[in-house]
């Protein structure tokens, strides 16, 4: 009795954590999609690089090295401090990175022809966040391709839930990657800034490419 009521206990905790993720990357999913404050979403921001480049691929292209410099940036200042700021600036730094890589993700969806509002697509999106690495480690019944799910006929909130406790788990794996790393500055502040720069510039890169990648062009996939 004791043993079911541990198991049922613990797959409770689960679900919850499990629904938390959820919510938390809902969340990120609408402020990199719609923008804040004086912050332009996704679409805005894509729109604006089509514009000034005329053709797709160059407009992702542009649109993914804004996102690196970008997240370089806010790598190096959210470090600046060293170990010291280290409480305060990781969580700022995981909310920033998130939100950031996300809307480059989405920018590159929205140039490519999905339909950002369909649920789906943005289960896809969360994929992208992943890359091919983090995929690969992510439950067995979770799809390999972004593409797969973001050209799926209906929306599957069972794999919506298990993508994004997988994000929340790779963005924490790699903010405390960044954390052993700025160990080894031995607490020298500028140091860990730019720790924290290459650290975000490299992985918001490998987020653009795979999304770039994965999301092919849906006129193509109906041609």
């Amino acid at each position: 009795m004791a043993e079911q009521e541990r198991a049922l206990t613990q797959g409770w905790s689960v679900e919850r954590t499990t629904d938390a993720a959820g919510g938390v990357l809902r969340r990120v999913l609408e402020l990199a999609i719609d923008g804040y404050a004086k912050v332009p979403g996704a679409r805005t921001t894509a729109g604006k690089h089509l514009a000034r480049t005329g053709e797709v691929d160059a407009a992702i292209e542009a649109l993914i090295g804004q996102h690196i410099a970008l997240a370089g940036a806010q790598g190096f200042l959210t470090n600046l401090g060293g170990i010291i700021t280290l409480p305060i600036s990781i969580p700022s730094n995981l909310t920033g990175l998130a939100v950031m890589q996300t809307r480059m993700i989405a920018g590159i969806a929205h140039l490519r022809g999905y339909d950002l509002s369909q649920s789906q697509v943005r289960t896809a999106l969360l994929m992208c966040l992943l890359g091919e690495d983090g995929l690969a480690r992510a439950d067995e019944s979770t799809p390999r391709r972004p593409l797969v799910v973001a050209t799926a006929p209906v929306f599957d909130p069972k794999l919506d839930r298990l993508v994004a406790s997988a994000v929340i788990t790779h963005f924490t794996t790699r903010v405390t990657g960044k954390q052993a790393a700025l160990l080894v500055t031995k607490r020298i502040p500028v140091i860990g800034g730019g720790v924290g720069a290459a650290v975000d510039s490299y992985g918001t890169r490998q987020a653009g490419q795979f999304a770039k990648k994965e999301l092919v062009a849906r006129r193509a996939l109906r041609g």
